[in-house]
């Protein structure tokens, strides 16, 4: 257990190896996606003017990076990039865990409830993305998308704007703009509808895409067309962010917009590529294969730490669930009332989605207790509860599974409950999980995906990021697949080792050599 827990530790500081400690007065924190070229996007180095992106040996850079940098300076302040997904940009903010968000995002009137917002640093026009050879690529107005599929990013004014369609399908909205741009390649979707910037550089990324710009186009409002700096509530900061925006002329913002789609990290997409598939595949874990082995070792590090932590919990519930009632009043009482909070965790935990619990744990307690927790940490404490109640009731199974004579027999030699469970019954509990224990590691190691909403930079977080980088998602995310796969089957093995070396005996197929051991001919 010793050399476990050691080895764990060290997985743990290597996982942080790419990653610096800062501190909250000398960084700025600022939440983006970093996927949303050429607003924003990851790269692999600080090359033209890029941002080191928290916790990752990675940066930055685009044009909300370029305006954040500026106001960073205008406060005295040294940029830091906080990668976070669209929806959890604003708990972030309100929870304490950003300084502020400069995301391309709007100052809704929805969004003035939650947040502040500076004053605007771009004026978006809303276009539409389509195939150059698909059945809308001759669209001139907004009447010519009868019956198409058209789509947008969840939670921006743009999906809103597919009511102006006349006659066309309004289909559900998606996470970000890379899956969009999956679904429109491989027919899923007609269209979608983005800002000029991105649909620029999606158009010069796929050479089956076509950017569609309307003559009369969407009818937009001032607040949903702009681009504002979002900040919590009653930050004395305001003032100065404002006064640094003043500063950039419309000039200065269309200057700046020019330069960084130049700079903006298009490559060609696999339409364009001659290169067979699995070719593509090679280059793709060639390039970026520090990235996928990072998310990796965090997801086994992840899931391994939370299924032995849940085990323990789990262990520990099932044997004081299984402990016989105390014969002093106040003690049984006391005893009644744990085993009910016991019983709510196990019901809340069973019955919530992890992606939801991550939510709450990492935003929520930093919201309303003013509990800050490093994301690493948080994403292992969360397996590991969650963990632990399906254990405490895989467990209890086990428990009960255990002929009842044996405890009788216990009993009756004077052992008491803790050591009939250490000794008789524990060993033969554990296994008899092993294989429900097996499959809650791999549903874990699979599970940590979810983790992605606080920004934990997992397998599918990495594996993300570099297919918003190359434009080939299918062959990256074949990579995160068959990477998964490897990881679960290996896990798989491993256990089915352990159980045959649990199931070791002196029985043969013939007859028991324990009845006929001694016997004579």
């Amino acid at each position: 257990m010793k050399k476990l827990f050691l080895s764990l530790l060290s997985l743990l500081l290597l996982s942080f190896g790419f990653a610096n400690r800062t501190q909250a007065d000398e960084y700025l924190r600022i939440g983006m996606e970093a996927a949303y070229a050429p607003f924003n996007w990851t790269q692999d180095d600080d090359k033209n003017g890029a941002v080191k992106i928290e916790g990752t040996n990675q940066y930055a850079n685009g044009y909300d990076v370029q305006i954040a940098k500026q106001v960073a300076k205008a406060l005295g302040k040294k940029p830091l990039v906080v990668k976070t997904s669209w929806n959890g940009l604003i708990p972030a903010l309100t929870s304490g865990k950003l300084d502020m968000i400069v995301a391309g995002m709007s100052p809704t009137a929805e969004r003035k409830k939650e947040i502040a917002f500076s004053k605007s640093y771009y004026t978006s026009e809303p276009v539409m993305l389509v195939k150059k050879d698909g059945a809308y690529a001759n669209a001139k107005n907004l009447n010519d998308f009868k019956g198409a599929k058209i789509t947008s990013q969840q939670g921006v004014y743009l999906y809103n704007l597919i009511s102006q369609l006349t006659g066309a399908k309004q289909e559900t909205a998606m996470g970000d703009f890379a899956q969009m741009r999956q679904a429109l390649e491989s027919g899923v979707i007609d269209g979608y509808i983005s800002e000029r910037p991105e649909a620029l550089t999606a158009e010069a990324a796929n050479s089956k895409f076509k950017m569609i710009q309307f003559k009369k186009g969407f009818e937009v409002s001032e607040e949903d067309s702009t681009i504002a700096i979002g900040m919590r509530k009653n930050d004395s900061r305001l003032e100065q962010v404002n006064a640094a925006i003043a500063k950039i002329s419309s000039k200065d913002q269309a200057s700046l917009m020019d330069k960084m789609i130049q700079h903006q990290p298009v490559e060609t997409s696999s339409s364009q590529d001659k290169t067979s598939f699995f070719g593509q595949v090679t280059k793709i874990l060639k390039d970026n294969w520090p990235q996928f082995l990072r998310g990796a070792g965090l997801t086994l590090l992840i899931s391994i730490t939370g299924t032995i932590a849940g085990l323990i919990i789990g262990l520990l519930i099932g044997i004081y669930r299984t402990a016989p009632t105390a014969k002093n009043k106040s003690l049984a009482i006391l005893q009644t009332l744990f085993g009910w909070i016991l019983n709510i965790y196990i019901e809340i935990f069973r019955g919530t989605p992890m992606i939801v619990q991550s939510m709450v744990i990492y935003y929520g307690t930093a919201q309303a207790f003013g509990v800050s927790i490093d994301r690493t940490i948080a994403a292992i404490f969360i397996v590991s509860i969650n963990t632990g109640a399906y254990m405490s009731e895989i467990v209890r199974g086990g428990i009960f599974a255990v002929d009842k004579g044996q405890f009788e027999a216990a009993t009756a030699l004077g052992m008491t409950h803790n050591q009939t469970m250490r000794k008789v019954v524990l060993p033969q509990v554990v296994r008899n999980i092993l294989p429900a224990t097996g499959n809650e590691f791999v549903i874990n190691i699979k599970d940590t995906s979810v983790l992605n909403v606080i920004s934990v930079v997992e397998l599918y977080f990495s594996g993300n990021t570099i297919a918003t980088q190359t434009y080939q998602y299918f062959q990256t995310f074949t990579i995160i697949a068959v990477i998964y796969f490897i990881l679960t089957f290996t896990v798989t093995r491993i256990l089915r080792y352990v159980e045959r070396r649990f199931d070791t005996d002196e029985y043969t197929t013939g007859a028991n050599q324990m009845q006929t051991k001694g016997a004579k001919a």
